[in-house]
C-alpha cells in the first residue's frame, strides 16, 4: 500500500490528515484517552511534550555557516513576515473583541487566529517551490525560517501589541528547547544530522494530538472564515514579501510570494498559548481549525501563484531583451566615411 504517497498528494497532508484523524477520535470517542490510559492516553493528549521534542530538533537544523546570500534572503523574508503579522495584530486588536467574533460570517475569528496564521511560513513548502522556480540560494533561504517555529514569535507579537501579557519565564520556557537544539546542532554537525532526521517523523504525532483537541463540528462552522483567513494571509503577507524580496533580497519577488503561506506547525500555537493564557482557552478550538484551514488553502494556492508569477516575470524579461536587441540592430555602425566626416 502506498499510504505515504497518498498523504503526500494532499497539501500539508503529513500534518493535516493526522489532525483530522485526531479530530474524529475526539468527536466520536472523546473519552478514548482516559479509557485506554497509559501510552495511548499519552499519545492522544501529549501535544506539549511532543512539540517540545520537535522544537528541539528544529533548532538543531539551523546552520549559521550558511552563505551571506542565503542569510540575507532568509533574514529579509523572516523580518518582513514578522513585521506584517505584528501590524495586522495591532489593527485586528482594535476591531475584534478579545473573546473573538461571536456571530455572522466571521464567527470564531479572533486576534489569536490572525496572529498565529500570519507569523509563520511553511518552510518545507517554500523550499520545495523555490527548488523548482528559484535559485539554489533562494531555496536555501528557509534556513532562518525555523526561528518562527513554535509559539515564541506569536507570544512576542501578542505581548508587544498589548493583546496578552506573558511572564518572562514563559518566554524562556518557550524558546529554551529550541536554543539547546540550536547550540548542539552548531557545535556538532553529526548531532545536527541526527536530530534533523526527527523533524518530519514527529509531525504526524503532534498533528494527531492537536486534532484530539478539536471537535469536527467546530471545523464545519469555521470553514468559510478559515478559507477567507488563508486568502488574507496570501494577500496581506504576500505583497510586502514580494516588495521586500525585490528591493532588499535582490530577487524577482518569487521568493516573497513563496513565503506567503501558513506553516503546518502554526496549527499548534493557539493550543500552546491557550495553556499559558487561560482567557484564550475558549478560543483555541476555533482558532486551531481556522489556522489548519488557512494552512491547507495557502499550501494549495501559493505554489500555483508562484509558478504564474515566475512565468510572468520570464515573459517580461524576454520582452525586455528582445526590445534591447531590436534597438541595437537599429543603430548603424560607424564606417570609414563616418570617421573622416
Amino acid at each position: 500500500m502506498n499510504i505515504k504517497k497518498a498523504i503526500d498528494r494532499v497539501p500539508g497532508g503529513l500534518m493535516l490528515i493526522p489532525l483530522i484523524l485526531g479530530a474524529c477520535v475526539h468527536t466520536f470517542a472523546p473519552n478514548a484517552g482516559k479509557y485506554f490510559g497509559s501510552f495511548t492516553n499519552g499519545l492522544i493528549t501529549g501535544t506539549v511534550p511532543i512539540l517540545a521534542v520537535w522544537f528541539f530538533c528544529m533548532g538543531a537544523t539551523i546552520d549559521l555557516r550558511a552563505t551571506g546570500v542565503v542569510l540575507r534572503k532568509s533574514g529579509t523574508l523572516l523580518v518582513t513576515k514578522m513585521a506584517v503579522a505584528w501590524i495586522m495584530t495591532l489593527i485586528a486588536a482594535r476591531f475584534i473583541p478579545i473573546d473573538g467574533v461571536q456571530t455572522g460570517l466571521f464567527a470564531g475569528l479572533s486576534v489569536l487566529a490572525i496572529t498565529t496564521s500570519m507569523d509563520m511560513t511553511n518552510g518545507g513548502l517554500y523550499a520545495a517551490v523555490m527548488q523548482q522556480y528559484g535559485t539554489r540560494e533562494e531555496a536555501g533561504a528557509f534556513v532562518l525560517m525555523s526561528i518562527e517555529s513554535g509559539p515564541l514569535i506569536s507570544m512576542l507579537i501578542l505581548g508587544v501589541t498589548g493583546v496578552a501579557f506573558f511572564e518572562p519565564r514563559l518566554f524562556v520556557g518557550a524558546v529554551l528547547p529550541f536554543l539547546i537544539g540550536f547550540t548542539l546542532g552548531n557545535l556538532d554537525s553529526q548531532l545536527r544530522e541526527l536530530f534533523g532526521r526527527c523533524v518530519h517523523p514527529l509531525i504526524p504525532f503532534f498533528g494527531f494530538a492537536l486534532g484530539n483537541g478539536i471537535d469536527l463540528h467546530v471545523i464545519a462552522t469555521s470553514g468559510v472564515p478559515g478559507v477567507l483567513l488563508g486568502l488574507g494571509v496570501i494577500v496581506v503577507t504576500g505583497i510586502p514579501l514580494i516588495f521586500a524580496d525585490r528591493w532588499i533580497g535582490g530577487g524577482n519577488g518569487a521568493a516573497g510570494l513563496a513565503a506567503s503561506s501558513t506553516a503546518g506547525a502554526a496549527v499548534a500555537n493557539p493550543a500552546i498559548i491557550g495553556e499559558m493564557i487561560p482567557r484564550f482557552k475558549p478560543l483555541v478550538p476555533a482558532a486551531t481549525a481556522m489556522v489548519a484551514t488557512a494552512c491547507l488553502v495557502t499550501a494549495i494556492l501559493v505554489p500555483i501563484l508562484t509558478a504564474l508569477w515566475v512565468r510572468h516575470f520570464k515573459v517580461q524579461t524576454a520582452a525586455a531583451l528582445n526590445e534591447t536587441e531590436i534597438e541595437s540592430e537599429n543603430v548603424r555602425p560607424l564606417n570609414e566615411r563616418d570617421l573622416h566626416a
